[in-house]
């Protein structure tokens, strides 16, 4: 009995150091250089424990040391926020984590029976990717795992074909390889690695190079404290909006016209349906620098503004509004309640009502190129955001307001999300953010020109405009599909045999 337990608390323990590196691979620690390992322990936990609960356990236990160490940041945007008490905040992260490491739960106890199996390899491989894969439906989705390999180069080559999933599909063959040769299984089951060489066949992603276009950022640096304090006046929208507007001739004045201006995602009260002096001044701007001018705002379903977007507004260089995207994906407690929790938890946000989603992805003409703009968390979807590129957007836009993660962690997490998108898709990102991080990121996911958080500013991001597409964008999550398949062929022939 005593040599089952201490067997049982090994176990755990290795699960936990699966979670503890898994948090480790992201930012701010950034080891990425564990991702061929971070999941060796765990392997090695569920491979010696007989019952199919237990390596549900071991999983979850993984699962809820990376939720919560990766997303930390929730319970500051509830507690600062939402106005949420500290326990009932914590009660909500507790939540979060808990639930979403059930997940990792999953995949150790569909991946445990495979491990003995010879085929072993690209088997836990496949279910590791038709479990993360799920997270996107389910409510929240953010880091997968194949993120943490953004920086090398040669396994990027996949995301243009499979998406990032592609990605931690080939991560995982690595960290199940590693398990097994510990475990000293036969040669022949560790062939499978030869797959991993055939990345070099894949064509390199695309060469450096400065963009022959200019989009203007904008960095307001407006804290959240400030929105929500009671000395936000209407002086103080004046004076925001002057600052900003003498931002967005700046350029102008030092002799180079900007394609793009491009302000983030409604950083104050700006509401350019029903406020006269915001839509003066937008107007303004573009009719000034004779360009296209994108913003963030708040617009209304209805007349009697109680059905509120969030929505990014184009104008052209005359004025005239030419496009409007209404958020699609919104984010939990952020901008609206889950039904259960509704009379719990106070918004985030400062809209009397829940937002409510927008219903078609907008793709719009910009001078000699086609854009397609997202909004903040949609740049974690990577199914949503390919629509943009497969709708003909010849570069994506991402604005958003990080000011919510405070100095957190989350902003750098937000900035390697996005740069996946863009390798994703083969375009050149354009992010505009209230606090940071803004930046302008080349279609291989490296970024090009950056702005220091937390303090307000502008940037001079050069870009292009590219309307080749990739696989993934107009496959879609081909290779998510193809792995749930695999995963339920092993199974089938795991109980067959």
């Amino acid at each position: 009995m005593k040599k089952t337990g201490v067997k049982t608390l090994l176990a755990l323990a290795m699960a936990a150091a699966s979670g503890i590196l898994l948090v480790a691979l992201f930012p701010r620690f950034n080891l990425t250089y564990f991702a061929p390992l971070a999941l060796v322990p765990l392997l090695l936990a569920i491979d010696i424990e007989p019952r199919s609960g237990g390596r549900f356990l071991l999983g979850a236990v993984a699962g809820w040391i990376f939720w919560g160490g990766t997303c930390y940041w929730i319970y500051g945007v509830m507690h600062q926020y939402g106005h949420v008490p500290a326990s009932g905040a914590a009660a909500l992260f507790a939540g979060f984590f808990l639930v979403k490491g059930l997940h990792l739960g999953l995949f150790a106890w569909l991946a445990g029976g495979l491990l003995r199996r010879a085929w072993a390899i690209p088997a836990v491989a496949a279910v590791w990717v038709a479990v993360e894969g799920t997270h996107s439906y389910a409510g929240f989705t953010w880091l997968m795992l194949g993120s943490a390999a953004t920086n090398m180069s040669v396994l990027a080559r996949l995301a243009p074909f499979t998406g990032v999933v592609g990605m931690s599909f080939a991560l995982l063959l690595m960290n199940v390889a590693v398990a097994l040769a510990l475990r000293r299984r036969p040669k022949h089951h560790l062939a499978w690695l030869l797959l991993l060489p055939l990345l070099y066949l894949l064509p390199p992603l695309p060469e450096p190079r400065t963009g022959d276009r200019v989009a203007l950022l904008l960095q307001p640096n407006i804290s959240e404290e400030e929105i929500f304090s009671n000395t936000w006046t209407r002086e103080r929208t004046e004076e925001l909006l002057a600052r900003l507007a003498l931002l967005s001739h700046s350029r102008v004045e030092a002799g180079e016209r900007p394609d793009l201006i491009i302000w983030p995602e409604n950083p104050a009260p700006f509401y350019f349906y029903t406020d006269p002096l915001f839509r003066s001044t937008a107007q303004n701007i573009a009719r000034a620098e004779k360009t296209y001018f994108l913003f963030g705002t708040v617009a209304f379903r209805d007349a009697q503004e109680r059905e509120p977007l969030n929505s990014a507004v184009l104008l052209g260089p005359q004025g005239e509004e030419i496009a409007r995207y209404d958020k699609i994906d919104l984010v939990p407690f952020g901008e609206f309640v889950p039904w259960p929790l509704g009379s719990l938890v106070e918004k985030v946000t400062r809209e009397a009502g829940d937002f409510v989603p927008g219903d078609k992805v907008v793709v719009a003409g910009a001078g000699p190129g086609r854009i397609g703009t997202f909004i903040c968390y949609e740049a974690a979807m990577g199914r949503a955001v390919r629509k943009f590129a497969a709708g003909g957007a010849e570069v994506l836009v991402n604005i958003s307001n990080d000011g919510w993660f405070g100095r957190s962690a989350a902003r750098e997490q937000h900035l390697l999300i996005a740069r996946m998108r863009a390798i994703e898709n083969g375009r050149w990102l354009l992010r505009a953010t209230n606090t940071g991080l803004t930046a302008a990121i080349d279609p291989a996911g490296r970024v090009t020109a950056l702005l220091p958080p937390d303090r307000p500013g502008e940037l001079a991001a050069r870009f292009d405009y590219r309307p080749a597409t990739t696989l993934y964008t107009r496959w879609g999550d081909w290779f998510w599909w193809l792995t749930i398949a695999a995963t339920a062929a092993a199974k089938i022939l795991e109980r067959l045999r």
